[in-house]
This record gives C-alpha cells, structure tokens and sequence, in this order.
C-alpha cells in the first residue's frame, strides 16, 4: 500500500503558510493556461481572447464549485451557519467547477464577445475542453497531497496505508464525523488494512488514462466540439464508479450529488452523441 503522510505546509510568515492543495492548484491554473493559450494559437484562434475568458472560466468556476459543494454536500451544516458560504477556500466540488467555468464562458461572450459567432465560441471552447485533463493532472495531485477524499477501509494495494498512527487517527475523525465509527475495526486490524484516497485514484486514473488517450486522440485532425463530448464521456464513468467508495458525503437515495450530476450530463451527451454533435453542427443541420 502507499504510505501515508500528511499535507506539506511550508510556513511562511505570521497566520500565512503554503499549502501543498494551494501548490498545486496554482501550477493547474498555470499548466492550463500555457496549454490553452500555445492551442489557441495552432487553431488559429485569438490567444488574448483566450487570456481573458480564461480568468472568467476560474473565477465563476472557483465560485460555483464551493456553492455546489456547500449546499449539495452540506446543506445542514449551511443552513446552521451561512458564513460557509463565503469561505471559497473550503469545499470545493469538482462538478460544481465544472459547471461553474461552463457559466463563466457563457458570461463573456454574454458581455464581452457578444460578437463571436456560435461556431467560434465552440471552438474556443473545445480548446478548454482539452486543456482539462493537463489541469486536472495537478489538481487531483492536490487533492492527492490534502486525502481531502477519503473513501472506506480497504485492503486495495493502492490503498493508502493505515500502517501509521496519523493514518489511524485521520480515518477515525473521517468516520467519527459521517457518524459512522461503529464501523471501524480495532486497532491492531485497522493498521493492516488502508483506506480508499478517491483524489488519488483520479490522478492516476488522469495520468494514466485521460492524458495519453488525449494526446492519442490529438494526432488526428477532430472536428471542433469533439473534445468537449471526449473528456466527460471518458471521465463521467470513472467518476460515477468511485463515489461508491465515498465515506462521509451525502447521499440521497444511495447515490451522491456527484453521481446525480454525472448520470445526467451522461445522458444528455449521449443523446447529443447520438444525434451527431459536433459533427452536424458544423454542417448547419442542428
């Protein structure tokens, strides 16, 4: 199993310290940028268009992310205390983000490319769609850094290890707040065992999977809105898969909000699969 270790902070001065999820959120942004920007300018687009609507896409993104996570995930915890709602730096959902940088592309071009053509403004999109999965290399290595997605106890070789006291006692305050710790094994059999690291899964699972298939997919000329069908119908699945494995999250009627958002944007890309898209839309029939 993967030993455990807790998040990396470098303490910089008085209450400021460096994170490693901060770290490696910022190398994200930066990562996605350099990627958006180099595409923009081999398809031809305006990289200083890209520039500007990028910082939207982050800034609406980051502000959904935490209000999706919040109220789907915590919607007890909101309604005791509102404040939760302004502290951006906590639960983020990374549908929610999604959803979030979706709003703030539509905002732009609502207000400052009203101008740009649809076609044009699905291109510029598929270039963010296939940036994502370079951004989100590093994110979920933050996610992976913080185990801010711990699963269940397990004896998965991937897992990571409950060998170590801090391992133990982070599961056991994991457990203890989703009311669960009845559950939980005694000691000496806990050490042996490991617990499901669902941010570094989906490292892996981008890693190995997503980046190598999207740069297979690149050396072949796509037709624009490809990649906005390829990466959720590539990533939806995994992610559907692994909220099973969750702890402390939410759940309504035995499925997650995660799993609620998947299963419907999987249908509405499939019904939009099934009619075509992207293809037809760049012949004008839809």
């Amino acid at each position: 199993m993967i030993p455990y270790f807790p998040q990396p902070r470098l303490h910089l001065f008085g209450p400021v310290s460096l994170h490693g999820f901060g770290t490696m959120v910022a190398i994200a942004l930066v990562a996605a940028w350099w990627v958006t920007t180099a595409r923009c300018r081999k398809k031809g687009l305006d990289p200083e268009r890209m520039q500007d609507m990028f910082g939207w896409v982050v800034v609406t993104g980051f502000i959904v992310a935490h209000l999706y996570s919040v109220l789907a995930y915590y919607p007890r915890e909101a309604m005791e205390n509102p404040l939760m709602l302004l502290k951006m730096w906590e639960n983020i959902s990374s549908f929610g983000g999604i959803a979030g940088g979706m709003l703030g592309f539509w905002l732009y071009f609502r207000f400052k490319g009203s101008g740009v053509g649809f076609q044009e403004r699905i291109r510029y999109l598929d270039v963010i769609a296939y940036t994502f999965p370079f951004g989100w290399l590093f994110g979920r290595l933050g996610c992976t850094l913080a185990h801010d997605h711990p699963g269940a106890i397990t004896s998965f070789p991937l897992a990571i290890s409950l060998k170590s006291e801090a391992a133990r006692k982070y599961i056991r305050l994991v457990y203890e707040e989703a009311g669960r710790q009845a559950e939980l094994l005694p000691e000496l059999e806990l050490s042996r065992l490991g617990f499901h690291d669902l941010g570094w899964y989906e490292f892996l699972f981008t890693a190995l999977f997503l980046v190598p298939v999207f740069l297979l997919l690149d050396r072949k000329k796509r037709a624009p809105g490809f990649y906005i069908m390829a990466f959720p119908l590539l990533y939806i699945p995994a992610r559907f898969l692994l909220d099973f494995l969750r702890v402390s999250d939410a759940t309504y009627l035995g499925l997650t909000p995660g799993q609620y958002a998947a299963a419907a944007a999987f249908v509405v890309l499939l019904v939009l699969a099934w009619r075509g898209f992207p293809s037809k839309l760049f012949r004008g029939d839809i």
